[in-house]
């Protein structure tokens, strides 16, 4: 049979072969995908005889429509397969915030340890014990205006020992930095 005759039987024939293949894929999209491959398909057997046309194109249809649907369930199991080997969303971030969180204290740690010991009591009692300043200052037996001086530079230096750790070991950036979790160097 000629190409011009295998055409117009898959004209022909075309709203049949999109039943059978919408039922058979479940999905209208699917099966003019699939015509739309055999059509291209018509093209490489120009010129081949073939004894039933009608026969021949549904079982095109049908080798099609079992491709589709096999590697359809490939692609499904291959992306199943893929998300149970990934953290919950919700995992990932909190493992990092808190390898982040124990490396800033180690380096809190050391930093207060490094500090004069009037200004480690004052910012250990603020911080930690919750007590507010004019208790410290009474505790130390200075003003109030010395305690918010100590305070201040107990902050300065953790926060620049913090700083000087960001930037001797590019990674993740610190919490609370306001800049995201990837560094841009």
């Amino acid at each position: 049979m000629s190409d011009n005759g295998l055409r117009g039987i898959f004209l022909t024939q075309r709203p049949m072969l999109l039943r059978m293949l919408t039922a058979r894929l479940a999905s209208r999209d699917d099966a003019e995908d699939v015509l739309q491959d055999m059509w291209l398909r018509l093209d490489r057997l120009a010129g081949e005889p073939v004894a039933q046309p009608a026969a021949f194109l549904y079982r095109i249809a049908a080798n099609l429509a079992t491709d589709r649907r096999i590697a359809s369930g490939r692609r499904t199991a291959r992306d199943a397969a893929w998300l149970e080997t990934q953290p919950a969303a919700d995992e990932l971030p909190d493992m990092e915030r808190q390898l982040v969180a124990r490396s800033q204290w180690r380096v809190v740690e050391a930093a207060i340890a490094d500090m004069p010991e009037r200004m480690a009591t004052a910012l250990r009692m603020f911080r930690i014990e919750g007590q507010p300043q004019r208790a410290i200052a009474e505790t130390l037996e200075i003003s109030v205006s010395g305690v918010e001086k100590l305070l201040q530079r107990a902050y300065r230096i953790i926060h620049d020992r913090l700083q000087q750790v960001d930037e001797d070991h590019p990674g993740p950036r610190r919490l609370g930095s306001g800049k995201g979790v990837d560094r841009a160097d």
